[in-house]
């Protein structure tokens, strides 16, 4: 039994290093770590979809993390933040004179990535020009310096991620469709915010613990009345939102109990528009609510909807609402190490 144990310990341990700085155990993004358990060990190229501030960075980072190139080079490369004309030496380097200004030679992140994994952020924001030299390396891993004509060649493994619907820019004549097929060999797509609620909890205890530390003050507790204020707004910026959101509160706070701004103000004034699945989550919460999270009964949830108790609890667990789960994860968070 003590073996078990301590295999047990061994197990979770070897869990909290290959999914650094992820939060959350709502079955969505169990979901999502379960895929990069599965692709992680492959050298396949993978394709992280998600909406802004939902973590793609870190998800690829996890693959890395869970891979045999572990321990080895780790380099990113935000596509959209790079002038059309210095994205391709950012990629494939140059030599001295190769354009105005290169007075010194340069490596490229491919060359730095060598054996390593090499993570390509908006990777919709690639200029088409560049699509066919990036399409290249991917299919043979080789490619020239801007300024040389000496053939390259490394061992790396891309993850790229895209908050853009890539089949949509195919259509459009925006992006190759080649690529695009040679990027989706394995695409993981992150769910926002909004369909992981239960990980709210967490992910604020964890940032009202950080930012209370940076700022030197004592850890404000989160009321029960503003936790579920968190868990009612859909965050349409995700966790990035929230994170933002918690720091402003805690250089707020004044006293013993975190002060919670109006959240209403902060929604964004054309918000996405909301899926069926995520009106049919936020109106089971409002009930769930209103019944103090009675289900069955006059006056449960179940008979404030319209159905049967089976049904509501069969449709609760099928997307994750559970109380007893949402304040385990509130007395959990201070065990977690980061945030997805």
């Amino acid at each position: 039994m003590a073996a078990l144990a301590t295999s047990d310990f061994a197990r979770k341990e070897i869990e909290s290093r290959r999914f650094q700085q992820i939060i959350g155990n709502s079955p969505a993004l169990q979901s999502v770590l379960e895929q990069v358990e599965l692709v992680g060990p492959t050298d396949s190229t993978v394709l992280v979809l998600g909406e802004t501030g939902t973590g793609k960075e870190l998800i690829a980072r996890a693959v890395h993390n869970v891979s045999a190139r572990c321990g080895r080079p780790f380099i990113k490369l935000n596509c959209a933040a790079i002038p059309f004309h210095l994205l391709e030496s950012e990629l494939f380097g140059h030599e001295i004179g190769a354009f105005t200004g290169a007075i010194a030679q340069r490596i490229g992140r491919f060359e730095a990535a060598h054996t390593g994994t090499l993570f390509l952020d908006e990777i919709g924001d690639i200029p088409l020009g560049l699509q066919a030299k990036l399409l290249r390396v991917l299919q043979g891993q080789e490619f020239e310096r801007l300024g040389s004509t000496v053939t390259r060649r490394v061992d790396v493994r891309v993850v790229a991620a895209t908050n853009q619907v890539l089949a949509a820019l195919v259509a459009e004549k925006r992006f190759r469709m080649d690529l695009y097929y040679r990027l989706n060999v394995f695409p993981i797509a992150i769910p926002p915010l909004r369909q992981r609620v239960e990980d709210i909890p967490l992910l604020a205890t964890h940032f009202v613990e950080k930012y209370a530390a940076r700022m030197s003050k004592q850890t404000p507790a989160i009321s029960e009345d503003g936790m579920t204020a968190l868990i009612r707004h859909p965050w349409p910026g995700n966790i990035r939102e929230l994170q933002n959101f918690i720091e402003r509160a805690v250089i707020l706070t004044k006293g013993d109990a975190l002060h919670i701004p109006p959240l209403r103000s902060r929604i964004m004034s054309t918000p996405e528009p909301m899926t069926l699945q995520d009106a049919e989550m936020d109106h089971i919460l409002k009930a769930l609510e209103e019944s103090n999270w009675v289900v069955g009964g006059k006056n449960g949830a179940a008979a404030r909807l319209g159905l049967a108790r089976t049904t509501l609890i069969s449709k609760m667990q099928k997307i994750g609402l559970s109380r007893d789960k949402a304040h385990r994860s509130l007395r959990c968070a201070g065990s977690i190490e980061g945030t997805a």
